[in-house]
C-alpha cells in the first residue's frame, strides 16, 4: 500500500457550503450577477437557488437585461436588472414549493442579501447568513439582521462588483 505523504486539507463546513453555492451560481441566467444560494440545517442541504427569470419567462442571457431606474433619497440614480429573481428568493421559493421548513437553518450566498431578500430570510426563520463578500448597498440588510437576531458572517470584507460596474 502506498504511503500518504501529503495531508488532505478538508474545507470547513462554511467553505464547503460556499463552494456549493458557487457551483449552483453556474446555472444563473443573468451575466451581471451570477449568484447561487444554498440553505442548510444541521450540515444537510435543504434547498438551492440561483439568479434566474421566473419559469417560462425569457432569461437575460437570451433576451438581454430589463433595466429599471431607482431614484434614491440622496438624489443618486442607479439602474437594476429586474428580469430575474434573486438566488435567495429562488431557494426560499423551492423550499415553499417542496414543503421544506427553513427554521433554524443557515443560508450561504455570494453577497449581503438585498433588503427584500433580508425580509424573506427573517420571516422564514433562518438564523444565520454566510456571505462571500459584502453588497455595496447592504447596510440596511445588515441592520435588519442585527435587530432580528440573525448572525451574519462574511468570508471577506471586500465588496462584490457586478459585471459592467
Amino acid at each position: 500500500m502506498a504511503e500518504i505523504k501529503q495531508k488532505h486539507n478538508r474545507p470547513s463546513w462554511d467553505e464547503y457550503f460556499m463552494e456549493l453555492a458557487d457551483a449552483v451560481a453556474k446555472r444563473a441566467t443573468c451575466n451581471r450577477g451570477r449568484s447561487g444560494c444554498v440553505i442548510v440545517r444541521n450540515r444537510q442541504i435543504l434547498v438551492t437557488g440561483y439568479v434566474g427569470s421566473p419559469k417560462g419567462l425569457p432569461h437575460c442571457d437570451d433576451a438581454g437585461h430589463l433595466f429599471k431606474k431607482v431614484f434614491h433619497e440622496d438624489g443618486s440614480v442607479t439602474q437594476h436588472c429586474v428580469r430575474t429573481v434573486h438566488a435567495e428568493q429562488n431557494a426560499i421559493c423551492q423550499a415553499a414549493k417542496l414543503g421544506i421548513a427553513l427554521n433554524d437553518s443557515t443560508l450561504y450566498c455570494r453577497m449581503t442579501p438585498c433588503r427584500t431578500c433580508a425580509m424573506l430570510i427573517i420571516n422564514c426563520g433562518i438564523k444565520r447568513v454566510v456571505c462571500e463578500k459584502k453588497y455595496h448597498a447592504g447596510a440596511e440588510s445588515e441592520e435588519m439582521f442585527k435587530e432580528a437576531g440573525i448572525k451574519l458572517d462574511y468570508f471577506s470584507e471586500d465588496y462584490m462588483k457586478y459585471e459592467g460596474q
